[in-house]
């Protein structure tokens, strides 16, 4: 995983989660708590309630990015910026300062005054924004968006959001966004769950993640709570998101937030990272599903390991399945397949149903009429070696073959 510098700030596995507070200069912004338009009152608001909360990142609005307000041109956003300006010349505390914008005209003119990184929500959708941010050298995060500079994040399939972040490339600097909330009225919650749920993916093109879930709907309509009401929501998928592997959360609620993600970071997985005698480097990959391989089997070029091939990223994975109420037939069946027999690389193992019965009792609350008799084991092996197994055992016993099947369907 490559680690960015941002002007001095390390943004990557081998540094604590960062926090992004939002300051907005645009009148048009959602979120009245983080609105201003006097430089004076925005600079009190960073020191006190960013900075001061320990927000690493002040990142600064110049327009909304609702999809139902007009788009500003790029001189409109120049018109604002010296609010923005004034308001970093007038803050005392210590910050990372951060431009939003889609044109490259805006980011030149405010890193030239001071701002150290550049937030772009339509992720190179102009294609001199990474020419910008190389010849200043700094970092800059890209967001998952469509080539058009009015439709930032206007993306569905998650499959095409990985691959929009992709577009015009990437600088040495570049933090990897992928767009969650509602840019556009054909993305449903379930497109931001399932998005969420695969966001170790994203971890593919091996550079640091921003994720912005701040009280966002798709998180808001699980638990039936409004904006005012969602900050725990947000503080949970926080904790989720920093342990699935995010670098940066973008955050209106800085103390909270904090708090959360140094949770998440705290009970992340322990990978392992190290370089050997003769400067061999090895670094453990937080892979826990085949497409996760496969990402990253497509970032070094892997021969004949693209996204879509399997033949690796099957075997890369391991998955542990509990069987319980097999017949003799099925035992026998998982026995000879895995013990020997053609499912090379899974196991079986039998449990013993009279110790498990004794070790834990049933209550009158969890189903205590459940034969104690039952067989149950565990099978445990790669993707590709439980489709060994299912082909195997297919034709022996119809029960195990129908679970075997919907296995299948599963880890597929």
């Amino acid at each position: 995983m490559r680690n960015v510098d941002a002007a001095g700030l390390g943004i990557g596995d081998d540094h604590p989660p960062r926090i992004m507070g939002v300051l907005n200069v645009s009148e048009e912004s959602p979120y009245d708590p983080s609105v201003y338009d006097d430089p004076g009152e925005a600079a009190a608001y960073v020191d006190e309630e960013l900075i001061g909360e320990g927000a690493d990142i002040v990142d600064v609005g110049l327009e909304s990015a609702n999809k139902d307000l007009d788009v500003l041109s790029a001189e409109q956003e120049l018109d604002r910026l010296d609010t923005a300006i004034e308001t970093l010349e007038s803050t005392s505390g210590d910050a990372v300062w951060s431009i939003e914008t889609r044109y490259h005209e805006v980011a030149d003119e405010a890193i030239s005054r001071g701002f150290d990184m550049v937030n772009d929500i339509c992720g190179f959708a102009d294609p001199e924004m990474p020419c910008v941010c190389r010849e200043h050298d700094v970092a800059v995060s890209k967001m998952a968006s469509p080539p058009d500079l009015e439709r930032p994040g206007a993306i569905e399939d998650v499959d095409d959001i990985y691959e929009a972040l992709s577009m015009n490339g990437f600088t040495d600097k570049t933090i990897l966004d992928p767009a969650f909330g509602g840019w556009s009225a054909a993305k449903t919650h379930d497109d931001d769950r399932e998005t969420f749920h695969r966001l170790r993916e994203f971890r593919g093109y091996g550079r640091p993640l921003l994720v912005s879930i701040n009280r966002k709907s798709f998180l808001r309509t699980v638990a039936g709570r409004s904006t005012e009401e969602a900050l725990p929501v947000s503080l949970a998928a926080t904790s989720m998101a920093v342990e699935r592997g995010a670098h940066v959360i973008r955050t209106h609620d800085v103390a909270e937030t904090r708090d959360a993600a140094l949770i998440g970071a705290e009970f992340a997985r322990d990978r392992y990272s190290g370089r050997g005698d003769d400067a061999v480097t090895v670094e453990e990959l937080d892979v826990t599903t085949v497409r996760e391989t496969e990402r990253h089997l497509d970032r070094i070029g892997a021969a004949g390991a693209t996204q879509g091939s399997n033949a690796v990223a099957d075997s890369a994975v391991v998955r542990t399945f509990e069987l319980s109420g097999l017949d003799e037939a099925a035992i026998g069946a998982l026995r000879a397949a895995t013990v020997g027999g053609d499912a090379t690389g899974a196991a079986f193992a039998l449990g013993d149903s009279n110790r498990a019965a004794v070790a834990t009792p049933h209550s009158a609350t969890d189903g205590g009429d459940e034969a104690a008799g039952d067989d149950c084991g565990l099978l445990v092996g790669t993707p590709a070696a439980i489709d060994s197994v299912r082909e195997a055992v297919s034709g022996v016993s119809d029960p195990l073959d129908a679970v075997l099947d919907e296995i299948d369907r599963h880890v597929s």
